[in-house]
């Protein structure tokens, strides 16, 4: 009996209160778990809306990387070398052609980006004369005010194109993200599927596998695009004489890597530029501007669009209008590979939570 009395004292626990922040309902504590989710949820959007563009500038990397990427893949089929050797070579043939375009271009295409403003300029001035002289209610004067803006706007490009790039600490940065993320992709990719539960990391190891065959594929077709149109206008406008036909080229192959937006404006820079040597050779812009883009659109698009991610014409204008609203010409240019990385996202979840077919 005295030992039965000494066990039941030694198990008997002193009852605990409940303290100040304890929910003794068990309702009212699965609201709260909610609220505290929610709570959560908010914070990281805020957080996110706050690094937004610290995390355009990661995403920029990865977009650098997955270019060098391609060409370390591309490389390895020719040459049997260890990936290291082949980054270091695809870095190499860039340098070598930013100082080659630099070096032997740049006093050329600088001293016709010193001309283009005028003559944008005069040309719009007199486009705004003839629709006045033709019963148009044109407000000239306020108009011109207008087209010095824009001039102005041009000119920084024309600059930018010069060499002067701008936002020079964010291209560093995403040149270096770049970098390293292309020597040791595996790296960064087990790291962070090293966060994630047990059970989700073959899933995330199969989306960014997929994710990273298609920006590959979508970037190695924008530089094929990029490449032939800026070569093709470069020759045809030369070919007739055209001014500043290699600075029109350049700036056709440089916008051509923003889909729905770059074709128009490079379109009327050429045409805007052609009719300031006659109006014949103001139609020869046209049909140049007119055959480039219908064979980039008709084969190179189509044959890029079958091997990656076919994105909709209006999803891409949408996004980049709100990128570019948001990021300025950083997120107008990542509007594209975003979006096509956000869908291929979405697929995956929606092929993964799809039941199976009953029956």
């Amino acid at each position: 009996m005295a030992s039965e009395t000494v066990r039941r004292k030694v198990v008997r626990k002193p009852r605990q209160e409940a303290g100040p922040t304890d929910i003794a309902d068990p309702i009212l504590r699965q609201e709260a778990k909610r609220a505290f989710v929610w709570l959560g949820m908010a914070s990281l959007l805020a957080l996110a809306i706050f690094l937004s563009e610290s995390l355009l500038v990661i995403f920029g990397g990865m977009v650098f990387a997955a270019l060098i990427d391609g060409g370390a893949r591309l490389l390895g089929r020719v040459l049997k070398i260890g990936r290291g050797w082949r980054v270091a070579i695809v870095l190499l043939l860039t340098v070598a052609f930013l100082v080659w375009v630099v070096v032997f271009a740049g006093s050329q295409i600088a001293d016709q980006a010193a001309q283009l403003p005028a003559i944008i300029e005069a040309q719009t001035l007199r486009t705004l004369a003839w629709l006045k002289a033709h019963g148009y209610a044109v407000n000239t004067t306020s108009l011109q005010g207008l087209v010095e803006k824009a001039v102005g706007g041009i000119a920084e490009v024309t600059q930018a194109v010069g060499g002067l790039i701008g936002a020079v600490t964010t291209m560093f940065l995403i040149i270096v993200l770049g970098i390293y993320l292309a020597v040791e992709p595996r790296l960064y990719q087990r790291g962070f599927a090293w966060m994630l539960p047990t059970d989700q990391r073959d899933y995330f190891e199969g989306t960014a596998r997929l994710m990273g065959r298609s920006l590959r594929r979508l970037l190695a077709g924008r530089l094929l695009g990029m490449g032939i149109e800026g070569f093709a206008t470069w020759l045809m406008l030369g070919f007739y004489g055209v001014p500043m036909a290699a600075l029109l080229g350049l700036l056709t192959g440089l916008l051509a890597f923003l889909p729905n937006i770059g074709a128009p404006v490079s379109g009327a820079l050429m045409i805007l530029v052609g009719f300031s040597g006659g109006t014949d050779m103001g139609i020869y812009c046209i049909i140049v501007y007119v055959v480039i883009h219908l064979v980039d659109g008709n084969i190179i698009v189509p044959l890029v669009a079958r091997k990656t991610v076919d994105l909709a014409p209006a999803l891409v204008l949408g996004a980049q209008l709100i990128m570019g609203v948001l990021f300025g010409i950083l997120g107008l240019a990542l509007a594209d590979p975003m979006v096509a990385m956000i869908k291929i996202w979405l697929e995956r979840e929606a092929a993964r939570h799809e039941l199976p077919a009953s029956g």
